[in-house]
């Protein structure tokens, strides 16, 4: 496992981030009083459940053991979006508060991308769900739009 250490603490560290935003999309949409946006935030958080299990499978792959929960970080966060949903209690704040969450994913799998070592096999497994995390972060900003 030694030589695949540094891949399966990035790889950990992106299905963290999943799963922290497929959360926050399950929250997201459980806030919703909206049918379109429920189904549209509902969507996005079974994709990022899915590319949380891809991921899991690599670091499997890799020797390791899979991380199952969301970062201390993010769980600050929901406490925080918690009280300031209860404040105002608006389908803008939710939505930015996702976006928010969509900016840090993305970064994230951005500085992943980037570094130069991990294997050309795990770069191309994070490249992947990068299109998928990139897709619904475009779809995320033009949600925002309307």
């Amino acid at each position: 496992m030694s030589g695949n250490s540094h891949d399966i603490k990035v790889l950990n560290g992106l299905v963290e981030g999943l799963i922290d935003s497929a959360d926050g999309y399950h929250e997201a949409a459980a806030e919703t009083a909206g049918g379109a946006y429920r189904d549209w935030f509902e969507a996005r958080a079974s994709e990022r459940r899915r590319l949380a299990e891809e991921l899991k499978a690599a670091v499997r792959e890799r020797g390791g053991a899979p991380e199952e929960d969301r970062s201390i970080l993010a769980k600050a966060q929901r406490a925080f979006r918690d009280v300031s949903q209860a404040l105002l209690r608006s389908e803008v704040s939710m939505i930015d508060t996702v976006e928010n969450g969509e900016d840090q994913l993305k970064a994230r799998f951005e500085r992943a991308m980037a570094d130069d070592a991990l294997s050309a096999t795990t770069k191309e497994t994070i490249r992947r769900a990068y299109g998928e995390v990139r897709q619904g972060y475009d779809q995320m900003s033009a949600l925002k739009q309307t």
